[in-house]
């Protein structure tokens, strides 16, 4: 069994209407999830034991993990994939804990309309979703790296222009490396 806390605003997404979104993930990962929705806790129950208990039970937590952290049901689905992985940056580690500082840092990250989150995501073929302090991130591992290391740039200061140059050099070398493989 797998415990995961999540906001309560987030139970609703994770149920879905008519419990919908609960029961794709449970059949998706082979899983029962047990919603408490007063606390907003969510506990993963593995269903088969003959699947390796933690491997059943570590997809199913980060879906519902990537659902609490703002992901829609449908992108936090792609976790149920084994080549994916999620990632999450807490904003705070780099801001520090003065409010107006995250707020700052996580405008940064976003940009205007939007723009920055977009052009991380297009350049880097990850997903992101940037919810109250923390940046969760959704990819297969070379994108992953990717974008884990560019959201770091931007938390640390680096100009966007410097951030996009460092993704679209990585771009280039992932698709090198995918023809290398074909």
């Amino acid at each position: 069994m797998l415990y995961v806390k999540i906001p309560k605003e987030r139970v609703g997404v994770l149920i879905g209407p008519d419990g919908k979104v609960k029961t794709q993930i449970e059949r998706s990962c082979g899983v029962k999830l047990e919603i408490d929705s007063n606390i907003g806790e969510v506990t993963v129950i593995p269903k088969a034991k003959k699947v390796q208990e933690g491997q059943v039970g570590l997809a199913a937590r980060d879906v519902v993990t990537a659902i609490a952290r703002g992901f829609s049901p449908d992108r936090a689905m792609q976790l149920a994939n084994e080549d994916m992985y999620l990632s999450i940056v807490d904003i705070r580690d780099f801001a520090g804990k003065e409010r107006k500082h995250v707020a700052r840092i996580r405008a940064r990250l976003i940009g205007t309309n939007g723009k920055t989150r977009r052009i991380i995501e297009d350049l880097s073929e990850s997903e992101l979703s940037i919810y109250g302090n923390t940046v969760a991130i959704i990819g297969d591992l070379m994108s992953m790296d990717a974008s884990r290391r560019a959201v770091e740039m931007i938390l640390e200061g680096s100009e966007h222009s410097a951030v996009y140059r460092f993704l679209e050099t990585k771009q280039r070398e992932m698709r090198f490396m995918e023809m290398s493989m074909h």
